[in-house]
């Protein structure tokens, strides 16, 4: 039995760090937009190619926290393929179910970094999604999939599985199952463990406008509601809100150097799942994602910052300070 088998695409990304560049604001202020000269060579710095997308990184970070992990995930027939299973292979990821796409390369995506915030050029290859004969396990963690997954049955063939086998849900949408409607997926809500979005995200599922200021407390009911027993809103520094179905929490971060942004809402959400795994409650099993999301900012890329099981434990004790506090009043208009 595994303990846990993460669901989703992985990619290769390239980092290309960006020195020639702008952040601009439209014209009413709520959008920012990255600006580089048009039709002229732009100076970077010197790039980096690596494995990762959602699934891989919530692999990779729940195998060196002592989860026994296998992931679904599709590759293409090329070089990359093969170096994402030769990764996974590196950190203890059983592959069994990691399929090879004959007609197809591996994902790709071009990563922008400029002052430590991430803009990310995405295309998700036509996968002809369909589960093997998956083995039990603990835990799934659902995450990215490109837009095609809506003509598979793979949701349906998910939902089946969890019926049959009781395993517990952690469910992290990506950018097109967003796009597409979590709500109109009710069934695999209700057999949702915990849900984990940041804030824009649960705004955008919940129907409200982006712009609009919406307490923490409310977007959380209004998401438990939708049937997951637990709910998790991340934001940025303001830390993280959690529900459990009886109270309601806010955590600060963890102190940390930042360098790169990608990939810590993957490491949050992996810590989370690993603390609960590990049979932690939900307030202490968010300190092990913010501990988790604030080593991977310090370095670049989306894994390198991952923590094993014992470097888990020591930046919880050197942050004992930082805990879920029942959230308070002022968060509850």
């Amino acid at each position: 039995m595994f303990d846990l088998i993460s669901v989703g695409d992985t990619v290769i990304d390239t980092f290309i760090p960006l020195t020639d560049a702008e952040v601009i604001s439209t014209h009413n202020g709520n959008e920012l937009k990255l600006a580089l000269r048009y039709g002229d060579k732009i100076p970077v710095g010197p790039s980096v190619s690596m494995v990762a997308g959602n699934a891989a990184n919530n692999a990779v970070g729940a195998a060196r926290l002592k989860l026994k992990t296998a992931i679904y995930t599709n590759v293409g027939n090329d070089d990359d393929g093969e170096r994402i299973k030769k990764k996974f292979k590196s950190e203890e990821i059983d592959i069994r179910f990691v399929i090879k796409n004959e007609d197809l390369p591996s994902n790709h995506h071009i990563v922008l970094d400029f002052k430590g915030e991430r803009t990310i050029l995405i295309y998700h290859q036509p996968w002809k999604y369909h589960f093997p004969d998956l083995d039990p396990a603990k835990w799934v963690y659902l995450t990215s999939l490109s837009p095609v997954f809506v003509d598979s049955d793979l949701v349906e063939q998910l939902m089946r599985y969890l019926e049959r086998t009781g395993v517990k849900l952690l469910y992290n949408p990506g950018t097109f199952q967003i796009k597409l409607g979590v709500k109109k997926n009710p069934k695999l809500l209700s057999l949702t463990e915990i849900f984990i979005v940041n804030l824009e995200e649960a705004k955008i599922i919940l129907g409200h406008d982006e712009g609009k200021n919406i307490s923490p407390k409310k977007l959380l009911k209004s998401i438990t509601d939708l049937g997951p027993k637990m709910a998790v809103v991340t934001d940025g520094g303001n830390g993280s809100f959690g529900f459990d179905g009886e109270k309601y929490y806010h955590l600060g971060i963890f102190p940390a150097k930042l360098l790169e942004m990608t990939g810590s809402g993957d490491a949050y959400a992996t810590g989370v799942q690993a603390g609960l795994f590990h049979g932690k409650d939900l307030p202490e099993a968010m300190r092990w994602g913010a501990a988790n999301g604030a080593s991977v900012v310090e370095q670049i890329g989306p894994q390198a910052g991952l923590l094993t099981y014992s470097q888990m434990q020591e930046k919880l004790k050197d942050n004992a300070k930082i805990v879920a506090k029942e959230l308070k009043s002022s968060y509850d208009s």
